[in-house]
């Protein structure tokens, strides 16, 4: 028996979790990007019923919460590696490294190169 905030909670971590598993099993190598049907697919929902579920609960969209992991995911790797943006890009899932660059650049403010810049 679940009541709704218990079933919302596990529903938010299960979705933290495929996204997790999503970038440690190298898929955005082989599929790109996660888009939000691959994961609602996997929790057998809509891909509407899964944003709006995460928004209510988290405040995040699911492609907000996509768009978070890649940021992570980058700002990680631009600071423990020495490997180029476009390199980075590719890994995470990007046809364009561009494409990185731009998203990075409207979240944080500042391109990758100057994110490593500012930090190293």
């Amino acid at each position: 028996f679940y009541t709704r905030s218990g079933f919302n909670k596990d529903f938010v971590s299960r979705f933290e979790k495929l996204l997790k598993e999503y970038f440690l099993a190298e898929k955005p190598i082989e599929l790109g990007i996660p888009a939000v049907s691959y994961f609602s697919d996997e929790m057998n929902m809509s891909a509407n019923y899964l944003s709006d579920l995460l928004k209510k609960e988290t405040g995040l969209s699911a492609k907000g919460h996509i768009n978070k992991m890649i940021i992570e995911k980058a700002k990680s790797a631009l600071l423990n590696s020495t490997v180029s943006v476009s390199e980075i890009a590719y890994d995470l899932g990007f046809e364009h490294p561009q494409s990185l660059t731009r998203l990075f650049k409207s979240k944080t403010g500042v391109s990758p190169n100057e994110y490593r810049n500012q930090v190293n």
